[in-house]
């Protein structure tokens, strides 16, 4: 069973379609993206998952239940951190999360351990028993994932959970939600508009343009695609060149192997690293050094909010 699905997903407003005919499958600890700009239709979707909002068609999904028909039983499951967080101003942050514990009948003593840990997390241990009105953007932000993980979820919806953090925080937070996946096995949904901080944490990434899923994949495929295929650069030991060449034209899914500084450049249809390791393992030959080409989602942010394919979409991205 998924973690998160979407099937035929719609929410309009009159005749403004916000979200149109979204199908959409996260996997039980995988960390998703969703890309795109304001507007997109990105928060109308966390809310019809989270059952805040109805769908107008469709069917929202988190961990096999209906979000429309049992919001509670998804509630119980999904810490929400939203792109602007409230809080109790004239509580201390601790409290806030006292209260939060309160309501999702955390006992007592395990909250406390739990609060402990989460603030020192989040980087707030020593502003913990600040009252919150004295808290800065970032540290209430810091705060709300702090609020999002005290029932212990299974899946966790970040909106924007960046914004107005500074560069510090944002790697510490990043590290956490790494953290959460390979120490519990946590979902994650990241909504965001900021490129390299999708392309540095996510799995995959789904880009939103006008309400509608443009594209799906990892980001080496998104490139891949608006760039016309995978790039590498390899250098190779224990062999002449031609060996060397023929192993590695040799590689299903490499198109073409050609001379450069000090190596050779592949250009693939896949990403084919790790079957150009091992073919060259099963030659004898040694790899001294295999990079990538450009991991970049600038590019492909152009491709659909910037450049001249804007609001363009690829059929056989949906899923």
């Amino acid at each position: 069973m998924a973690a998160v699905e979407a099937v035929g997903l719609c929410k309009s407003y009159g005749d403004v379609t916000a979200v149109d005919r979204l199908d959409l499958t996260i996997e039980r600890g995988e960390i998703f993206g969703l890309l795109g700009p304001n507007g997109a239709g990105k928060t109308t979707t966390i809310l019809m998952l989270l059952g805040l909002t109805e769908p107008t068609a469709g069917e929202a999904r988190v961990e096999g239940l209906d979000a429309t028909r049992a919001p509670l039983e998804v509630k119980r499951r999904v810490g929400y951190l939203p792109d602007d967080v409230g809080f109790y101003g004239d509580l201390s942050g601790r409290e806030n999360l006292r209260y939060t514990a309160a309501l999702n009948r955390v006992p007592r003593v395990e909250a406390e351990e739990r609060i402990d840990g989460l603030l020192r997390d989040v980087g707030l241990s020593d502003a913990g028993d600040r009252r919150v009105s004295e808290y800065s953007r970032g540290m209430r932000q810091r705060l709300g994932l702090a609020d999002a993980l005290v029932k212990q979820p299974t899946v966790l919806i970040l909106d924007e959970p960046t914004v107005n953090i500074d560069p510090e925080g944002v790697r510490e937070i990043l590290d956490l939600v790494r953290g959460l996946r390979e120490r519990d096995g946590t979902t994650v949904l990241i909504s965001s508009h900021l490129l390299h901080q999708v392309e540095q944490i996510c799995d995959r990434v789904g880009i939103f343009v006008s309400g509608r899923l443009a594209a799906l994949g990892t980001v080496d495929e998104l490139v891949a695609r608006v760039q016309g295929g995978f790039s590498l650069d390899i250098e190779v030991d224990g062999a002449d060149a031609s060996v060397v060449k023929e192993v590695l034209e040799a590689v299903p899914g490499v198109t073409s192997v050609e001379p450069s500084l000090g190596g050779w450049a592949l250009r693939a249809d896949h990403d084919a690293r790790d079957a150009v390791v091992d073919a060259c393992r099963a030659a004898g030959l040694g790899v001294r050094r295999l990079a990538g080409g450009i991991t970049d989602l600038d590019a492909v942010y152009h491709t659909y909010f910037g450049g001249p394919h804007e609001g363009r979409t690829d059929g056989d991205t949906h899923r």
